[in-house]
């Protein structure tokens, strides 16, 4: 079976699930029990991992909360932020393009009472920062935007959009969960970033742990914000639950790797998207169209359209040789909404094929391909 549906979710690494493995059957004690060896083994586990996902966003370590995903990581800001912070305003900026946690969200905060805006994308998926600043009024307390867009690929300008944001006294959220692993992130240099998401899985950690990081202010203190789950003292009194041991484990090698080997990735993923792009321009001719075709993207996500071919008939028809799939993999069954904000017609939409490779070549398995 050939694997080119990694937007959706990686392969576990080796060294990854060997450096778990011990956390469930030996190393397994609560890290908030106190004072014996599995306690202060699973406190160490958790501090490593802490630590390596701080490098690989370069930001303090206590500005690391950990969370079931990117999903619970999204709901926790939009959420928690808001309700925290509603007497300062009830007005949200979010891009129709956003992924459905982040738009599902919105819609049961309108219900709340707060206002929102849907900012339009170009062709590509991206948001102008003229329209952002346009969009922003005095009671604008929040703006989410993703750092890529998880169908096409394309990048957000999320430094000039934190800029912006930081200028109107306005918080900013990025989702980074697409990106992470295919571009470098420092949050010292995104340094008006005040809050951003991502999933372990998407950078070959394991599902079901992701983070959002929280940026303390210049006297140490976080933002307020109501917390989404309410219990213990966990995660700095931000997230409360006993601690999933394993599953940060992985999360924080899997982070330590996508750190050590950013740029090799990176270089790898391009250099794979050509061939994989030569290979099937050289097959089908032009009874494909490329639409992810522009520069400012990540590497390894191609976003192609079989001219007069329905795309579920074809993953059906391939689908005991090829995984893919036709857009994000949380509303797959659906036409993508993200592809007909960016002006596709329906008829295109039902016709596109995200394809998503791996940085690592034996998981892409070129003769197959071919």
């Amino acid at each position: 079976m050939l694997y080119l549906d990694n937007s959706a979710t990686t392969r576990v690494l080796p060294e990854v699930y060997n450096e778990m493995v011990p956390y469930l059957s030996e190393y397994y004690g609560n890290p908030n029990s106190k004072y014996y060896d599995q306690a202060l083994k699973s406190q160490d586990a958790v501090k490593l991992a802490r630590e390596r996902v701080a490098s690989f966003i370069n930001c303090k370590d206590d500005e690391v909360i950990f969370t079931s995903g990117a999903t619970e990581s999204n709901n926790f800001i939009l959420k928690g932020y808001t309700h925290a912070n509603k007497n300062k305003g009830n007005h949200i900026i979010v891009s129709e393009v956003e992924h459905s946690c982040v738009l599902n969200t919105a819609k049961f905060l309108e219900k709340e009472g707060f206002d929102f805006t849907y900012l339009k994308v170009n062709h590509n998926g991206v948001v102008d920062p003229k329209e952002l600043e346009k969009s922003i009024t005095d009671k604008t307390i929040l703006v989410s935007i993703m750092w890529a867009n998880n169908e096409l690929g394309s990048i957000n300008d999320i430094k000039k959009l934190s800029e912006i944001c930081s200028k109107h006294n306005v918080k900013f959220h990025t989702d980074a969960t697409q990106f992470a692993g295919k571009g470098l992130i420092d949050l010292e240099e995104y340094n008006n970033v005040d809050f951003l998401s991502m999933s372990a899985h998407k950078f070959y950690g394991p599902k079901g742990i992701g983070m959002v990081f929280v940026r303390k202010d210049d006297l140490g203190f976080y933002p307020e914000i109501t917390p989404l789950l309410h219990g213990g003292e966990q995660e700095f009194g931000l997230r409360s639950g006993t601690l999933a041991v394993h599953q940060i484990v992985g999360m924080g090698k899997a982070a330590e790797i996508a750190h050590n080997n950013l740029e090799e990735n990176i270089k790898n993923l391009k250099k794979y998207e050509i061939q994989f792009i030569n290979r099937m321009s050289n097959v089908f001719g032009d009874k494909i169209e490329i639409n992810s075709t522009y520069d400012n993207k990540i590497p390894g996500l191609v976003s192609i359209r079989i001219k007069n071919y329905n795309n579920q008939l074809f993953l059906k028809e391939a689908a005991s040789v090829l995984s893919a799939s036709t857009g994000s993999a949380c509303s797959n069954a659906k036409p993508s909404y993200v592809l007909k904000a960016c002006g596709y017609t329906d008829k295109e939409i039902r016709e596109t094929i995200r394809f998503s490779l791996s940085s690592y070549g034996e998981y892409n398995d070129f003769e197959e391909i071919n």
